[in-house]
């Protein structure tokens, strides 16, 4: 048997005035993801615990079939995974983002998605000037990633940890806010504090972002620290569910989640994790996986990207080109392979109305073999709402796609 997972990050939204009162997955022309529908079933799937924070951590974690509940620790170490960051037992990963905060609100977290080749010398100085400091009783490390997502390590000496039980915001759920309202609370409040404040004048200073302010781009004033945790212990997906993986992604934390079951990692030149990403790259890559492994993930963050930024056209565009040039060809070549089936699913909501993530299940399509159509006819939420097939916990939905329960 082949499997394909296909997500469309954050696509499941609310309906909009701006698109005659439809969600995004209505108004888009989605004919292979309809056509699964059509082939198979439409449902739904709670993928994020109402204890836990909406966001593709926890709700990966759990579209990929593992309780958040219980194997949870932060957004952070998931990434450190894909980076090839070791974390001792005593460390903490951080998420760092290069943030835009020109007014004391968060007006951009991505900074202008300033690329990967502007960001990694901005980290780099952050290191030079901070890194090896010992703060909080631990030693910090500053690591660069993909365009604005970074990693901070505190290297700690001692089991206690003043990160433990800290309380961290989102960037991306406060859009221009007053970053004075989100600030880090709990015992790590001070740590984070300080080393946010520190950057000010390290990043202000750097040629990076004096280029960027000469070029009209947003500079990356500050850094924003949060998704904090320890290294957690997961059970290879392979021993829980028998496929042999692969994992399609642009962002290190779905690459983390990937790398941590015990998936191959696959790299696509041309993949941004952003509107502007190789789509038809990243399905060639995806069908060509297919020969080599059981199953194959393709990630895309496009759609939850035009959610942060409030564009509903490009959410809609980004949701036609996953149809047209990833869910498309996957389901052309699945069935040379024999028995097969396909998941098309977001792992969490992204609502256009808020910018920002949201509770809440999301709609699912499968098709394949020994799955029996239901007479659905789109790949939408009003179709998945209206299903007697739904996952509440969403973690329950892998097994069964699988046909192991």
């Amino acid at each position: 048997m082949k499997y394909a997972i296909v997500i469309p990050d954050g696509c499941a939204d609310e309906p909009l005035d701006a698109l005659g009162g439809r969600t995004p997955l209505q108004t888009a022309r989605l004919p292979h993801m309809d056509r699964i529908a059509q082939l198979g079933v439409v449902g739904r799937a709670n993928n994020v615990p109402d204890s836990l924070t909406p966001a593709s951590d926890v709700a990966t974690l759990s579209l990929f079939g593992y309780d958040p509940l219980a194997v949870y620790t932060g957004r952070a170490p998931l990434e450190t995974a894909a980076m090839g960051i070791h974390l001792g037992p005593n460390d903490f990963a951080v998420r760092c983002n290069l943030v835009y905060v020109p007014d004391g609100h968060m007006r951009d977290f991505t900074a202008g998605h300033i690329s990967s080749e502007e960001g990694a010398p901005l980290v780099k100085a952050l290191q030079h000037e901070l890194g090896g400091r010992e703060m909080g009783g631990g030693v910090i490390e500053f690591h660069p990633g993909v365009q604005y997502r970074n990693i901070l390590v505190w290297r700690g000496k001692a089991a206690a940890s003043p990160l433990a039980g800290t309380k961290c915001q989102p960037p991306h759920d406060i859009p221009d806010r007053a970053v004075s309202d989100y600030l880090p609370q709990g015992p790590g409040r001070e740590l984070l504090g300080q080393l946010m404040e520190a950057s000010k004048p390290i990043l202000a200073d750097h040629p990076v972002n004096k280029r960027r302010v000469a070029d009209g781009k947003k500079p990356a004033t500050q850094v924003w620290l949060w998704g904090q945790g320890k290294a957690p212990t997961i059970e290879p997906f392979a021993d829980q569910y028998g496929p042999r993986g692969a994992i399609i992604s642009a962002v290190d934390l779905v690459r983390g989640v990937g790398v941590l079951l015990g998936w191959h990692r696959v790299d696509v030149p041309g993949a941004t994790g952003y509107l502007d990403t190789d789509y038809a790259a990243k399905g060639r890559f995806g069908v060509e996986a297919l020969g080599a492994f059981d199953l194959v993930c393709v990630h895309v963050e496009a759609p939850d990207e035009a959610s942060h930024e409030g564009r509903a056209d490009e959410k809609v565009k980004a949701l036609e080109r996953i149809d047209e040039h990833i869910v498309g060809p996957l389901l052309a070549a699945l069935p040379r392979y024999g028995d097969w089936r396909v998941l098309v699913s977001p792992d969490h909501r992204t609502t256009l109305r808020t910018r920002a993530h949201a509770y809440g299940a999301v709609p699912f399509a499968v098709a394949g073999s020994g799955v029996a159509p239901q007479g659905q006819t789109a790949y939408d939420e009003p179709t998945a709402a209206a299903s007697p097939l739904a996952f509440d916990p969403g973690h329950n939905l892998m097994r069964w796609f699988l046909g192991r329960g």
